[in-house]
């Protein structure tokens, strides 16, 4: 499947060609056992499988995941990844289903819970320097190329000290977005404490915890995030930025000092 549907669509008075981003049912599938429906962009599906195995706690280590599978029928695509027997008995204890909807979070959790992971907090890192997230914001536009041709999807991205950006995933679904990222890091084995994710969204909850579950020190976002994210990030020693946009920024949360350095 593509990520982009040709359409023609009436603007102005005339026919024009035009580009829709695809959403397609994607299936979890651990050790044959079906686990979640989500609804994403066909593109980088086994980023999305490792990325979501990870941040979901599903596995512990990228290795715990011994192959994946992307098949595709009419009705969406089937992602089946065979994991480590301790992962899976793990899984079978903490059961969740979810009814994917795009930019659900915590669609079908069956308790409360389940809603927040016990994670460690972070180690403190040296203050993430604003110069280099200014960069790479300016430079993500340029690479978001579903988003270029739709209109429709988020983005996530890892942002280095130097202003470089790299491992760019995109989704309609925001959480997508950053689970493309995350497992792309994992897959290429980048450890991501020294580095910022930047996101082209608000920072829900979840998308703390995400972060948070494989090491990022950092995570920027375009829009706000919410209490409940912030105090979250506050938990757990990540520092969250939100309102990244041309030079300025909103700190909410450091996890080494007051102020983020600016160069």
């Amino acid at each position: 499947m593509t990520p982009l549907v040709r359409t023609t669509v009436w603007r102005d008075g005339y026919a024009r060609p035009d580009e829709l981003a695809e959403e397609v049912p994607v299936a979890f599938e651990y050790n044959g056992i079906s686990h979640a429906v989500m609804l994403a962009t066909p593109s980088d599906l086994e980023d999305f499988a490792v990325g979501f195995s990870l941040s979901e706690g599903i596995v512990a280590r990228r290795a715990d995941i011994f192959d994946i599978r992307v098949n595709e029928s009419a009705a969406g695509i089937s992602l089946q990844l065979d994991i480590a027997s301790e992962d899976f008995v793990r899984l079978k204890v903490r059961r969740r289903s979810l009814a994917g909807r795009t930019g659900c979070g915590l669609c079908g959790a069956e308790s409360l819970d389940q809603v927040q992971r016990e994670l460690m907090p972070l180690p403190g890192t040296p203050p993430f320097p604003l110069a280099a997230l200014y960069s790479g914001m300016r430079r993500l536009p340029a690479l978001q190329v579903l988003q270029q041709a739709s209109g429709a999807t988020h983005a996530a991205c890892r942002v280095s000290r130097d202003g470089s950006i790299a491992q760019v995933r995109e989704d309609v679904g925001r959480h997508n977005a950053l689970d493309k990222t995350l497992g792309a890091l994992a897959r290429e084995g980048i450890a991501a404490g020294d580095s910022a994710l930047i996101i082209t969204s608000r920072a829900s909850f979840e998308m703390v915890q995400k972060a948070a579950a494989l090491g990022v020190g950092t995570l920027a976002a375009v829009s706000a995030p919410t209490a409940r994210a912030v105090r979250l990030a506050q938990d757990l020693n990540l520092t969250l930025i939100g309102f990244l946009r041309g030079e300025t920024c909103v700190l909410y949360h450091a996890s080494t000092c007051p102020e983020i350095a600016s160069a």
